[in-house]
């Protein structure tokens, strides 16, 4: 059976997954980066995202590459794309990763302003969805071809899909690192209502790793 999955998604000791005032400059805000330390040394990460033969190896890289096992497509929202609001005034602007993005299947970005499909290099396609998130999940569960479709962030749209209790599975990383202030990911949530329980926690110097299931 098809899975919606969160992988891989960091969270502050204090529970914010993103810092303050994103921007071109701040993509995950004011001392957002600091929060994925653990995740950029991974070999998973520099083969994937930077297209290296290297990296570090053990339990943090197994976490990582866990979240590439078995997804079929992708969920973004808005600010996960891109840096601005409202209509979409630059259509040359197709996302932080460049011609040929880590994603590799379709990926379904939610959106209040539509936007014609965008095909990139090495099979991913950014389709733009405008009819909220159960509309964007059906289509991902249809183009996954049977495999699980990976919520990519951010916190409203992670929160969106866990208030109608459609995650099936999330994996956290709790960072050392303290933002103060930012998009909370539990704020007035209350998981063990909504049938949530941890499965499972593993902690290494760079981060306490934590699975979530119902």
């Amino acid at each position: 059976m098809q899975k919606l999955r969160v992988e891989s998604f960091t969270i502050s000791i204090d529970g914010f997954g993103s810092g303050p005032n994103q921007s071109l400059e701040n993509p995950l805000g004011i001392g957002g980066t600091n929060l994925h330390q653990w995740f950029y040394p991974t070999e998973i990460f520099q083969k994937n995202v930077m297209g290296k033969n290297e990296g570090t190896t053990g339990i943090d890289n197994d976490f990582a590459k866990r979240g590439f096992n078995n997804i079929g497509a992708w969920i973004l929202g808005r600010n996960m794309f891109a840096p601005s609001r409202g209509p979409w005034l630059d259509d040359n602007w197709k996302g932080w990763w460049g011609d040929n993005p880590p994603y590799h299947v379709p990926v379904f970005v939610l959106t209040n302003h539509a936007r014609d499909p965008i095909k990139m290099e090495g099979g991913t396609v950014f389709n733009f969805v405008t009819e909220g998130i159960h509309t964007a999940l059906e289509h991902a569960f249809d183009s996954a071809e049977g495999k699980d479709v990976r919520i990519g962030g951010g916190v409203n749209v992670i929160r969106q899909y866990l208030n109608e209790k459609l995650i099936d599975e999330m994996h956290l990383a709790v960072s050392p690192v303290l933002l103060g202030s930012g998009e909370n990911l539990f704020a007035n949530i209350d998981l063990i209502s909504l049938g949530y329980k941890c499965t499972e926690h593993v902690t290494t110097e760079n981060a306490a790793h934590i699975i979530i299931k119902k």
